[in-house]
Parts: structure tokens; C-alpha cells; sequence
């Protein structure tokens, strides 16, 4: 990628111009505490009462924050221990203590590619700081936030001492009693807590902080703390591919916007009953640290929680409902730290100018304990270098823009870096029980980190909001984001912000004001797919807000459009939804793509007959199976569904830009582009798809549960190569409930199959499709699902988890959803009132601990 050096002056030459733009940073007052609410259990005495219900729901009752959290933390680590142990393993930079410098393959018994992801991994989050703002900030938490925290790590403490004495049985094979499986301090769950604020920002740039240095040789590279002779092989063989893995590393693409997830909040316009209701579908990875987890927690009078969590939440539901409201989140396509270039002072690369005074970069040493083989741990010491408000980060001279040189340095900021508010957001949205509550809580936290929130409540009110943490540039700087040529193509060659580091005209120290964030409250409806906020509701586009929130005005992807599409036509003549035509929202399967173009696609079919189609030199297909197979499509990506696979293949190879004509209009952003281009590229692309599905060894025609499946374990805890068809569609196609061979922000150690993809018959590169040999093997995608409808009796709610309620492979829910889901069926009913969970009642557990 070719990239100008940003003008570092811009800033000053236009700061006199601008100066008049600027805004004082607003003064948050932090809300009075609740005092009526306990936060740590009275005199010590940890209680809870845990009921599961069918799937192995939990219900969790407690009379405090501290025994709810506790409660929680146990029954999580029956379920998801090992994901949990890692997770804390991993923020800790422990990785390479327990499993060696490599990501390893616990199937085959060795590494599974020496690349040096463990030791990148732990000196990043080193460079983070992260445990030693963990150690900082732990005792400037609110009273509600130490207690959730205390409470969660006595319970995940409780549950492994009764491993320990053999009072509880069954704990997860694959990490029963392995040393990394260790009880966990205060310090080290917040440390767990800020490694998930930086994973929208930092995190995605741990190798480019690894690498930086301000020399230009490979001082980057870690060295024995100690001098040991009988570590020098090792370290010289790690130093080798450490200098592979940084020449092919690439600056990161932080928002995926084909990996999100799809979220609803309809108002009284919208729905039959003129009440409110909630559709939630977060795309999130099936295995790993983002794992997701359904609870139902109580603290009578305070709280009555049901839904979602991300593994490892004390005692809180991220995704889900309560008596009087709803909401669910999607990924904010919004930016939450700014790469800023430095200009150094001449001669000296470890001083750059601000405002035209000189600061220091710093230096520091850091250690990272390595397991080197045959039990011996080995620290290796690298230096990282930061400023007061963000580590360094340098690129390979191959990947030229970000180079450390005589003239410039890179730095980022993350705003979320240490955020101590998402315990509390959270908790306030919990027990929020009408819109007026729920929106203050925007206003009393920023602890959402990368999240949009759409929701709805018994009263038929839906509010949209994005209240991730985005950075709170002054006016000034936005005008400039927004109307800078310079700037924006800055932007659009990086993927990301940078902004000149020289000047206090772009710098930030909070968040953006609560006043200058988007937002929308209607009484038909809002939606989010993973496009901007300006698409909420093409009744009211949400306009004129910083750029670093998303694009305004821009073409919206074809899951978005899918989703506003059944908005239109899939609530009944009368348009108003019913709660079963909302429950069949999220396992209909349509596909946008198909819908857009496939008649015109058969029509030019027809006309093709049976003459082959060139697809390159020496490269021609007959498209008469194929176009076959398409005529029988039944219009949905179910198990059943005729040329489902091909259909995913030849939306891979389908490109907007080019095979359609009528071009995006920002006035019919719902429907264009559209209309099949008739120059032949529609059918080469067929082609190519279908020459690529048949050298994976697919039949045209065959049905997409015989292509795409998961795959489930054997109780040793390895892959097994059971596997279920898997109903469901891809980003690309335009489906709305989607799935993907992906394995975004998954870095798990859990065992898996992994196979070698079908590599494309033009480019010989593998299939963006993840196409092998055994189809599709689903990674990510749609996981807690649910609607909930609001009615005179209370909330009514359908759900499925996807993946199933836990990885422990002994336990009777390991795979029950997961069989449910692969059935076809649609959703479960979610139980509840006391009744509901009564008739469901599978066990009771009484928990108590005197701390």
C-alpha cells in the first residue's frame, strides 16, 4: 500500500482557523449509590440458590451484588472452566508459561505452527499494561463493581477447591487438573475485565507493538533474562520465527462488518399488540473467550434478569430482558482509538514534538515467563516503548506506512483502555425498569465499549443508541475528519484513524459527550446489521455526527437491506409483527442475494442453454446442472435446501460494484444497487462456483445440511468428527441469520478439527468461502438467540443458545441446543416466571461461603 506521510502541520496551520470550534470537555457528576440495594454480603456470609431448568438454564437468586456475582462464578465454572481458566491465563500474559511460545495443537500433541503467537500475545498485553492498571484501579472501582468482582472470584475459588476435595465430580477433561487451572486474585478477573474493554481498539495491534524499536535492526526480539547457555538453540530457533511472523504481519481491520450480528427493537406502531418487543442475534464465535452464556438472575425487588452473557460476567446479562424492557447489541461500526504519527525532534528518535515542546518516548523492560520444553520456564525481557498515553507500534519496512524512522513514530490511544465502567453499565441497564431509567444510564456511564443498543419496553417505546466509547475529539478535529480530503483518504488507506500526534487540536482525553452521540427513539422501530447508525431508520436517518462513528449516507450491505426487507414483508398483511412471526425472523434463512438477482440469473440460464461457459484460458463449464440446481432452490439456506452450497459459492464470487447496473442511491438505500448485469459476468461467476464446489467433491444440487455441519466431541475432550447439518446462511449472500468457517477474535486453546481449504480453480487461492474438503465447518456466527414479546401477563420469550449452554463435554447440556438448533425446529421457549421454572426444574443447588 502505497502512503503519503500525513502533513503533520495541518493541525497547527489549522488550529488559528478553527479555533473558534473548540468545546470544553464535559464534567461527568458519577450517579448517587443506590443504598437500598446491597452490594457485599452482609457480615461476609456468601449466599445463593441455584436452580436449573431444562438446557441447563441457571437461576440464580441472591440478596446481594457480592452472592449473586458468587453464585454466578461457580455455576460458570461448571460449565465453561477451561474457557474461563485461559481466558484469565491469557490476559495474565501466561501463555507461553504454560504452553510454549506457539499456538498449540492439543489433537496432534505438538504446536500447530511455530508462530510465535503465545509470546506476541503475552508481551503484548504486557505492553498494554493492563494487570498493572488492574492493580491501580481495583480500589477506585464503585462499591458495586469490587463486590460483583469479589463475589465472581470466590465462586470460581469455591467451585475448584470442591474439585480439589472431590465434592463436586465432572469438571471439563480437557483442563482437569492442569497447572494452568489455578484459583484467580481481584487483580487478576479486572485484569480479564480490561483485556475485553481493548479488544475493539489495542488489542488488534499487539504484533505492531511487539515489533516496534527504534532501532532498525531486530532489537525487537525478546532475550533470556538470564544468561543460559542451554536455552541459546531455543532462542535463537525462536528468534527465526519471530522474524517470519513479523514480516508477514498487516495492519488490522478492526470492524468486520460481515462478522457482526443483527439486532431489533420494535415499537407500539410495529407490533399487534401495540406493546414493545426485542430481537437479538448477536454473530459471535462459537468457541474461545467470547463464548456466550444464558442465566436468569434475581436479587428480589432489585433485579430480574434473563438472557446472554459473555463468559465470565459476574452475575450480569449483556443481551436479554426483564419485566419492563428488553435490548440486545450489535458491533458498533464506530472507532475507539486514534493511531497518531509523532514527529520527533531532529536526531532523536526517543523525543517527539507536541505543541512545540519536546516529550519523551519511555522505555521499559518487561518479562514474559517461556515454557521451552522439557519443564523448564525460561523469562525472556524485550523493551517496549510508550508515551503518557499509548504504547509505540511500528510495521516491517514491507509494510512501509508505520515505520519508526529519524522523522516519525506511530502511537495509539484507546479510549477504552482501563474503562472501569462496564460493570456498573450494565448492572444500571439490568435493573432499569422503564425508558427514562434505561437512558440515564448512558448519561451516568461509557462502559459499552464497542456496543450499539437497540431496545423496547412494555410501554412500545424503541430507542436506538451507540454509546461505545468512541474518542472525544474537539469540534474542531471532527469539522476536520469530516472535510479534510487529506484527512478521509488517510482514513480509507488505513482502515482506521490516524491524525497528526504533534498538536493539541487532535488530541483526547475521554470519551465523546453523551449529547454528541447517536441516538433515535421511535414507535415503529430501529434495527441495527452492522452498518452505521445512519441507517437505523430510513424514516429519520441519523446525520452530522463525528465521522469516527461510521459512514453517513453510505451503501448498506445486503444483510442490512435483508433486514429491512422483512421488516416490510414478513410481519403479515397487517405489518404489525406477532410474536411467533418475530420468533420465525431468526431461523427463517432467508438470503437477500438470491432474492435480488436469481430470476434474472435462471432467465439468462435459459438463454446460455447447454453452451459452456469460459471461465479462463482453457477453463469452460456446461451450466445445465448448475442452472438446475438454482430452479430448485426452495428459497431458504435450510438443511434441505437444493443448491445451497452453490448458492454460497457463487455469492463469493459476486460483485456489486460490477454485475449490477442500477447504482446505490443514498434516497433508495433499502434497494440499490440492483438489476442483474446481462454482459456474462453473472454466469462466469456461476461457473467458477461451480467448478469450485465439485473439485471440493459437491454435487451441484446438493442440499446445504449435507454440506454444512459442526462438529462435536468425544468425553476425552478431542474432536471426534460427529457432525450435525447446520441450517443457516452467510454474510455475503445477504443472509440474516449467519454463520461463517471464520474464526474472528477466537483464539481459543480448545481442541478442534481444523481441514485444509479447496483452494479456487482461477486464482489457486484458497476460497474466501472456507470451502474443504468436508464443506463448511461453522466456526462463528449466530449464537444466544432471542425475541421477547411484552403483554398484559408479563414477558414472553423464545431463545436458543446454538452452541449449547457449556464446553464441558460431561455435563448433559454439552450439546442438547446445539442438536435443537441443527433439528430445524426454531427456538425454545424461555422459562421465566416462578411457574415456568417450576414445571422445568431440573436441580437445585444451595451455595454459601463464609469469606
Amino acid at each position: 500500500m502505497e502512503f503519503n506521510k500525513l502533513k503533520l502541520a495541518i493541525g497547527v496551520a489549522m488550529a488559528s482557523f478553527l479555533a473558534g470550534c473548540g468545546s470544553d470537555s464535559e464534567t461527568v457528576i458519577p450517579p448517587e449509590p443506590d443504598t437500598s440495594l446491597k452490594a457485599f454480603a452482609p457480615d461476609g456470609k456468601l449466599q445463593a440458590t441455584v436452580r436449573r431448568t431444562t438446557y441447563g438454564v441457571p437461576h440464580i437468586q441472591a440478596d446481594n451484588l457480592e452472592s449473586l456475582a458468587f453464585g454466578s462464578g461457580y455455576v460458570q465454572a461448571q460449565d465453561n472452566l477451561c474457557i474461563l481458566a485461559d481466558g484469565f491465563v491469557k490476559a495474565n500474559s501466561q501463555r507461553s508459561q504454560f504452553f510454549g511460545p506457539h499456538t498449540f495443537d492439543f489433537v496432534a500433541g505438538v504446536p500447530a505452527a511455530e508462530d510465535n503467537a503465545n509470546i506476541i500475545s503475552d508481551f503484548g498485553y504486557k505492553a498494554l499494561k493492563i494487570r498493572e492498571l488492574a492493580e491501580a484501579k481495583l480500589p477506585e472501582m464503585t462499591e458495586n463493581s469490587r463486590a460483583m468482582i469479589s463475589g465472581f472470584v470466590q465462586g470460581y475459588n469455591q467451585y475448584l477447591a470442591d474439585v480439589e476435595s472431590g465434592s463436586e465430580t465432572g469438571v471439563e477433561p480437557f483442563c482437569a487438573g492442569q497447572a494452568w487451572v489455578q484459583p484467580i486474585t481481584e487483580v487478576d478477573y479486572l485484569t480479564y475485565v480490561f483485556s475485553i474493554t481493548v479488544l475493539p481498539g489495542a488489542a488488534n495491534f499487539l504484533d505492531l507493538i511487539f515489533f516496534a524499536n527504534p532501532g532498525d535492526g531486530d532489537e525487537y526480539l525478546p532475550r533470556p533474562a538470564q544468561s543460559q547457555q542451554q536455552v541459546a538453540a531455543f532462542s535463537n530457533k525462536l528468534d527465526k520465527g519471530l522474524q517470519t511472523a513479523m514480516a508477514n504481519i498487516s495492519t488490522p481491520e478492526p470492524n468486520h462488518r460481515d462478522l457482526g450480528s443483527n439486532g431489533w427493537g420494535l415499537g407500539s406502531d410495529k407490533t399487534e399488540n401495540g406493546k414493545g418487543m426485542v430481537l437479538g442475534n448477536p454473530h459471535f464465535p462459537h468457541t474461545g473467550n467470547l463464548r456466550f452464556w444464558q442465566s436468569h438472575t434475581t436479587i428480589p425487588g432489585h433485579i430480574n434478569m434473563m438472557g446472554g452473557s459473555l463468559v465470565g460476567m459476574p452475575g450480569l446479562v449483556n443481551i436479554g430482558f426483564n419485566e419492563n424492557l428488553g435490548w440486545t447489541h450489535t458491533f458498533s461500526t464506530a472507532e475507539h482509538f486514534v493511531v497518531y504519527q509523532l514527529e520527533l525532534t531532529s536526531g532523536d528518535r526517543m523525543q517527539y514534538l507536541f505543541d512545540g515542546a519536546p516529550k519523551p518516548i519511555k522505555s521499559e523492560t518487561v518479562t514474559v515467563n517461556v515454557n521451552v520444553g522439557g519443564g523448564q520456564i525460561v523469562p525472556f525481557e524485550k523493551d517496549i516503548f510508550f508515551t503518557d498515553k499509548g504504547p509505540i507500534l511500528e510495521a516491517p519496512p514491507a509494510l512501509a506506512p508505520f515505520g519508526w524512522d529519524d522523522g516519525q513514530a506511530f502511537m495509539i490511544q484507546d479510549v477504552n483502555m482501563a474503562n472501569m465502567d462496564p460493570l456498573d453499565h450494565w448492572l444500571a441497564m439490568n435493573r432499569a425498569s422503564n425508558l427514562e431509567e434505561f437512558q440515564q444510564t448512558f448519561v451516568d456511564y461509557d462502559g459499552l465499549i464497542f456496543n450499539n443498543t437497540m431496545y423496547a419496553d412494555k410501554e412500545g417505546n424503541a430507542f436506538y443508541i451507540d454509546d461505545s466509547a468512541v474518542p472525544g475529539l474537539s469540534e474542531a478535529a471532527v469539522v476536520l475528519l469530516r472535510t479534510s480530503p487529506e484527512l478521509r483518504a488517510l482514513r480509507e488507506q488505513a482502515g482506521f484513524t490516524v491524525l497528526a500526534g504533534n498538536s493539541s487540536l487532535f488530541a483526547f482525553d475521554g470519551a465523546t459527550p453523551h449529547e454528541l452521540i447517536p441516538q433515535l427513539l421511535r414507535s415503529d422501530f430501529v434495527q441495527n446489521s452492522n452498518d452505521s447508525f445512519w441507517s437505523t431508520n430510513l424514516n429519520e436517518p441519523l446525520e452530522y455526527f463525528s465521522p469516527m462513528y461510521g459512514e453517513e449516507r453510505g451503501q448498506l450491505s445486503m444483510r442490512t437491506r435483508m433486514a429491512l426487507k422483512m421488516m416490510d414483508d414478513a410481519a403479515g398483511s397487517d405489518g404489525k409483527f406477532s410474536f411467533d412471526e418475530l420468533s420465525a425472523m431468526l431461523t427463517n434463512n432467508r438470503a437477500y442475494l438470491p432474492e435480488l438477482v436469481l430470476t434474472d440469473l435462471l432467465a439468462q440460464c435459459d438463454a446460455q442453454g447447454s453452451e459452456p461457459v469460459v471461465v479462463a484460458d482453457g477453463l469452460s463449464k456446461d451450466l445445465s446442472a448448475a442452472c438446475a440446481a438454482l430452479s430448485s432452490w426452495n428459497g431458504k439456506q435450510n438443511n434441505d435446501s437444493v443448491g445451497g452450497a452453490l448458492i454460497r459459492e457463487f455469492a463469493h464470487l459476486f460483485n456489486e460494484e460490477t454485475m449490477l447496473t442500477v447504482p446505490f442511491d443514498p434516497a433508495q438505500a433499502a434497494t440499490t444497487p440492483n438489476t442483474l448485469a446481462t454482459d456474462g459476468s453473472a454466469l462466469k461467476a456461476l461457473a467458477q462456483a461451480t467448478l469450485n464446489l465439485e473439485k471440493a467433491g459437491f454435487d451441484v444440487d446438493a442440499p446445504l445440511g449435507t454440506v454444512q455441519f459442526v462438529e462435536r466431541s468425544l468425553p476425552n475432550g478431542l474432536p471426534s468428527g460427529q457432525k450435525l447439518p447446520w441450517p443457516g446462511t452467510h454474510h455475503v449472500e445477504g443472509g440474516f441469520n449467519v454463520f461463517s468457517t471464520r474464526l474472528s477474535g477466537d483464539d481459543t486453546l480448545m481442541p478442534q478439527h481444523t481441514y485444509p481449504g479447496i483452494t479456487d480453480v482461477v486464482s489457486d487461492k484458497e476460497l474466501a468461502s472456507g470451502l474443504t474438503a468436508e464443506g463448511y465447518p461453522i466456526r462463528y456466527g449466530s449464537s444466544w438467540m432471542f425475541v421477547v414479546s411484552f403483554t398484559d401477563d408479563g414477558p414472553k420469550a423464545n431463545g436458543i443458545l446454538t452452541y449449547s449452554q457449556t464446553n464441558n463435554i460431561l455435563r448433559p447440556e454439552f450439546a442438547d441446543q446445539t442438536a435443537l438448533y441443527s433439528s430445524g425446529t426454531g427456538l425454545r421457549p424461555l422459562l421465566y416466571t416462578e411457574d415456568e421454572i417450576t414445571s422445568g426444574l431440573v436441580s437445585t443447588l444451595e451455595l454459601s461461603k463464609q469469606k
